[in-house]
């Protein structure tokens, strides 16, 4: 298989996009119809390879999760390309943790023929970039994006990703009864449409439990020093403090309570997500809580052969983001061989009909809102380590 990779410079002022995966919009278009294959699922056989473009954060505030989704789908490509009858033509491009660069990488995969589009990274771009191709008819599968609304921009639209509405709600119940929760403080940075969706779950769960919220705390994605907010926290006298940030935010936020003296849980949401939290924070990060889409202790075979292969490749174990990243190849690959056709109509229609598909995040299924339907988990930060809250 032949996989093209570049990352754009943060702030280039052109997107330097790779190879011509076709033309026109139509990822057909100078194929003659051979995207267009025989047979179906493991026997179906498509002449050329499938375009897929995908959009990560590989520079700038989120470039932490577009690494490891560079990694997740790298793998399952290199994995995918060893099956007889469809190859795959992958193409990875820097969205910059920018909406303006990634609606430029959305036009250019639309122009050069991709057949889809994974991401981009974060919820604040994939609403700007993705109804370019909602009106070009280029179906986007999101392996990331958790916040509401995601896949109301059009019948194009897919993720892979649960959303915050469908982990919080389990997180919230298990911490409240793990815990004896009864009033916490939450924080949340306000700029961010990921954030500003994971606080607004958090608060109807809270309330829906009967978690009385003594204060909410907002701040700013680029704030970096959270003592004042904090302390007001502190003196509060929670039972926990429930945060939906971004990991930047998180690690130092993190850091800073536990400087202070704060040593009741403090609850994430799904930008807690990352073993940088553990790395950087270090036993500051002892005790937080995390509500997950996967966890790396599953015993789903397919999960197993991840990891194995995963620590093979990279020397280190993955995290949420790789995993999203490895079952959102799979899924494309059975959308694929499902019509045996590259062509965007038909694997917009296949994706549509995703049921009861393994994958390493366990058995997946899209629902008639094009959002994905999985088993959630909650976790909790033991020894260094992502484990299951019991």
């Amino acid at each position: 298989m032949n996989r093209s990779l570049t990352a754009l410079a943060a702030g280039s002022a052109a997107a330097l996009l790779l190879s011509a995966c076709g033309s026109d919009g139509d990822s057909s278009a100078e194929s003659g119809g051979s995207l267009v294959g025989e047979g179906t699922g493991e026997d179906c056989v498509i002449e050329d390879p499938v375009p897929i473009g995908a959009a990560l954060s590989l520079t700038g505030g989120a470039a932490s999760y577009g690494e490891s989704q560079q990694r997740g789908l790298e793998l399952a490509a290199g994995h995918l390309s060893e099956n007889e009858g469809v190859s795959y033509d992958l193409t990875i491009e820097d969205d910059g943790t920018d909406p303006r660069q990634g609606i430029t990488v959305f036009e250019q995969f639309v122009e050069d023929g991709a057949s889809i589009i994974i991401g981009p990274t974060l919820s604040n771009t994939a609403f700007q970039a993705q109804p370019i191709a909602q009106e070009a008819g280029v179906p986007v599968l999101g392996i990331s994006n958790t916040a509401s609304g995601i896949t109301e921009q059009g019948d194009y639209v897919f993720r892979v990703s649960l959303t915050e509405q469908q982990v919080i709600p389990q997180t919230v119940q298990q911490a409240t009864e793990a815990y004896g929760l009864e009033q916490v403080v939450v924080m949340y940075s306000n700029d961010d449409a990921f954030t500003e969706s994971g606080y607004e779950v958090f608060a109807q769960s809270l309330e829906e439990e009967g978690v009385e919220v003594l204060d909410t705390l907002t701040f700013s994605t680029s704030d970096t020093d959270f003592r004042a907010l904090l302390t007001e926290a502190r003196n509060a006298e929670p039972d926990a403090i429930v945060v939906s940030a971004l990991i930047e935010a998180a690690i130092p936020l993190v850091t800073q309570a536990r400087e202070l003296g704060i040593e009741v849980p403090i609850i994430g949401g799904n930008g807690f997500n990352n073993p940088q939290l553990m790395a950087d924070a270090g036993e500051a990060a002892e005790g937080v809580v995390v509500g997950a889409a996967w966890n790396s202790a599953s015993d789903n075979p397919a999960n197993a052969d991840f990891l194995s292969a995963y620590e093979e490749e990279y020397g280190s174990q993955p995290d949420q983001f790789a995993a999203q990243a490895y079952a959102g190849m799979t899924v494309i690959d059975h959308a694929v061989r499902a019509g045996c056709s590259g062509e965007r109509d038909a694997i917009q229609t296949e994706l549509g009909n995703v049921s009861e598909v393994e994958t390493v995040l366990g058995t997946l299924s899209i629902n008639e809102n094009r959002d994905a339907e999985h088993e959630a988990v909650v976790q909790v930060v033991e020894d260094g380590q992502f484990t299951v809250l019991d």
